[in-house]
């Protein structure tokens, strides 16, 4: 009897231990799983037509390559061409020449932070599924940040007469922006930027501010690359802030050409691209003429002042 009781807490032990280590192995598992999705990041240049490099500190410039995996801190300049970034499975930066950015990461995909310096130059963001409460998506630029949810937006920084600019074009969602003054202080008025809508903000040896409040993008000043990907967006689902129908006509034409006298509409005329406007055979007035050189090729809605 005695032998038999024995031998059966022998088994229990056995039994309990192998439990334990079942347990302790799923466990282990779990952690890791769990742990590895957490932690990977993609970050990888998805696309690449032109003359690039990528600087990692510790090794200097790399020349870049297609499904080239990138690290957060790398500094990617892009000088001819075009260049498409990807960061997880969602998030693409789509940058134009002239460009030069940093892009960090941390986190996971699905909580954590994304962030890009653009030094110059322009980028537009596709952001194809809204973040999580806990993650974030932003751009800093020398004026300026801005942080989103999910959208789509071009932001372009450029200099003319020795006044900084950012560009923030909104064509789905909404971007919050906000002023970043020369020592580095943000301001704490949020301006939200809504779909169709845009603001210009600049820097100037006195002041950081707003152009204006935000208006109508001005889609004829948009580069035709980036029409195109908005074409391509709409017809994959996404309703942006302009029509197929509409970018059509913004690279192709035909334009608009409005003749205005004293803020009034005198007249109109329809120009294929390329082609040249009329001189309107009657006059608004006596005195004045048409500011408007005629011989200048029709490439954009236009209007033309009598003065």
């Amino acid at each position: 009897m005695e032998k038999t009781e024995k031998k059966n807490n022998k088994v229990i032990i056995i039994v309990a231990v192998a439990a334990a280590v079942v347990f302790a192995v799923a466990g282990l598992l779990f952690f890791i799983l769990r742990n590895k999705s957490e932690v990977y990041r993609l970050l990888k240049v998805y696309e690449l037509n032109g003359t690039a490099k990528v600087n990692r500190e510790g090794i200097g410039d790399i020349d870049p390559y297609a499904n080239m995996v990138l690290q957060s801190g790398d500094k990617v300049s892009l000088d001819t061409g075009s260049m498409t970034l990807q960061a997880d499975e969602d998030k693409y930066i789509f940058m134009e020449e002239q460009t030069e950015l940093v892009l960090k990461a941390s986190g996971s995909s699905s909580n954590g932070k994304i962030e890009i310096e653009l030094a110059k130059g322009a980028i537009t963001n596709d952001i194809k599924n809204k973040l999580s409460d806990e993650s974030t998506y932003q751009i800093n630029t020398p004026n300026s940040t801005m942080s989103v949810r999910g959208t789509i937006y071009r932001v372009s920084v450029y200099e003319e007469g020795g006044v900084k600019y950012t560009r923030v074009s909104v064509f789905e969602g909404k971007v919050a922006t906000r002023l970043v003054y020369k020592d580095g202080s943000v301001s704490d008025k949020e301006v939200e930027v809504e779909k169709g809508k845009e603001v210009i903000i600049y820097e100037d040896d006195k002041t950081t501010n707003y152009l204006s409040d935000p208006k109508d993008i001005e889609y004829s000043s948009i580069p035709e690359d980036v029409l195109l990907n908005l074409k391509t967006s709409n017809d994959g689902g996404r309703q942006t802030s302009i029509t197929n129908p509409e970018i059509d006509r913004v690279i192709y034409g035909p334009y608009y050409v409005t003749f205005t006298y004293n803020g009034e509409v005198f007249g109109t005329q329809t120009v294929e691209k390329g082609e040249r406007a009329v001189v309107p055979t009657l006059k608004p007035a006596e005195s004045g003429s048409w500011k408007f050189d005629f011989n200048t090729p029709i490439k954009k809605d236009t209007e033309i002042e009598w003065k």
